[in-house]
């Protein structure tokens, strides 16, 4: 089965906890800190494996969750840092927020790779607090949680050039003969449910990846149909052989099938009516498409586009129509992907990226909350004296006194922090 979309869940690491120790040997009555730094949390990573060809997995597995770090130790011992975790993708899959529906990466390349959820830091043991003022801190940092997030996966195809036009019009034939792909055929509508590639190989090593695209019909555009889940692998190539039925037996008119398709590619994306288009002009060997084919090839030579008048069932001139797409290949420039991979998620490590505070001020009390609040309040003691100190230095640091200052804060105002109440001091 071909998947092409997932929705799973991602979580980096969380970093470990740094130690709170003190020296205790027998003839050290008074040794000082030596409480370890914690290890940071593995980080999660999407890399692009050719070798892989759907998102079949993900349907089975939705939740990926990599190593927390490990905490920190006595005699200084530093915390193992948790393993990355790396989920193989395949190659021309869009890595998305699946909430904001922003586009994260857009892995094209064999071994491409980018971090979407960042390890938690490990937090620092309490020798790292150690100063000429504070020799026994009886504190230690916890470690950052890490990111979590939905992310939503897109494969498309990554073929150079692309099979459209109506069902049944031999799109599927095209591909077996001109390749080793064998897709399902038969003489009904909608026989390819999923889309094939193949590999063309000519003379001189010359090669292009070429792949049918079904489910194009009238309204797809909107949905109906297979619309939606194939419209945007044609986003991918960069030729299209667009298909007709020639020979009329279903009473089908090739020059507004033509037209109605590129009105559905259109609808669905400008950008993609103006890709390289080609015709084939299939199913020539039946009675009576002479007569159709010299009325549609006169109407495409007035629309600049070159039509080859070819038959599937008998392998007429798709020799031909291959070498010409091929000579086309060679004049379009080599396409990078206009997707940044500048990653857009807030960073760990920097907590200049957000304010990380609120202050509000309800019942006559300064109330200040937010994540940097939770965080120093899970590394400050409020039962040591020492550890109080360092909490009225880190709030000093962090600007919270002066924006209650300004915010009309005066001396001994009630300041709310959590569960924690105390007089403001100037």
């Amino acid at each position: 089965m071909f998947i092409d979309t997932a929705n799973i869940y991602v979580k980096s690491g969380n970093g470990g906890n740094g130690a709170v120790s003190f020296r205790r040997e027998k003839y050290v009555p008074k040794g000082g800190p030596d409480g370890g730094d914690a290890g940071r949390g593995g980080d999660v990573i999407f890399e692009a494996d050719s070798d892989i060809r759907t998102l079949m997995d993900f349907r089975y597995k939705r939740k990926y969750v990599a190593e927390n770090g490990e905490d920190g130790g006595t005699n200084n011992c530093h915390g193992r840092d948790g393993s990355s975790l790396i989920i193989k993708i395949p190659k021309g899959t869009l890595v998305k927020d699946a909430e904001s529906q922003r586009i994260i990466a857009d892995l094209t390349e064999d071994g491409q790779k980018v971090i979407v959820a960042r390890g938690g830091r490990g937090g620092r043991g309490n020798t790292r607090f150690k100063n000429s003022t504070r020799q026994a801190p009886n504190f230690a940092e916890p470690g950052q949680e890490g990111e979590e997030m939905n992310i939503g996966l897109e494969l498309k195809l990554l073929a150079d050039v692309g099979l459209i036009g109506f069902p049944n019009v031999g799109k599927s034939t095209i591909l077996s003969m001109v390749t080793a792909a064998k897709p399902k055929i038969a003489d009904y509508h909608f026989t390819t449910l999923t889309p094939n590639l193949g590999v063309v190989e000519l003379s001189g090593g010359k090669s292009f990846v070429l792949a049918d695209i079904p489910g194009l019909i009238e309204g797809a555009h909107e949905g109906s149909g297979l619309g939606f889940e194939f419209l945007k692998h044609v986003e991918r190539t960069k030729v299209l052989i667009h298909v007709v039925d020639i020979s009329g037996i279903e009473g089908r008119d090739p020059i507004d099938d033509f037209d109605k398709i590129n009105g559905e590619l259109k609808m669905y994306n400008p950008e993609l009516v103006k890709k390289m288009q080609v015709v084939a002009a299939n199913k020539s060997d039946i009675t009576g498409s002479e007569k159709n084919f010299i009325a549609f090839e006169k109407e495409m030579k007035t629309r600049g586009i070159k039509v080859f008048k070819v038959s599937a069932a008998t392998n007429s001139n798709l020799k031909e129509l291959m070498y010409y797409v091929s000579d086309m290949l060679d004049k379009i420039p080599e396409e990078k992907s206009n997707i940044s991979l500048e990653q857009e998620y807030f960073k760990l490590d920097d907590e200049k990226d957000s304010k990380g505070y609120e202050i509000k001020i309800e019942n006559n009390k300064y109330v200040i909350t937010g994540s940097y609040v939770d965080r120093l309040f899970k590394k400050f003691n409020i039962n040591d004296s020492e550890s109080l100190r360092y909490f009225e230095k880190a709030i000093q640091k962090k600007g919270i006194i002066d924006e209650l200052k300004q915010m009309g804060a005066k001396e001994g105002d009630t300041i709310k922090m959590n569960d924690f109440e105390f007089d403001f001091v100037e």
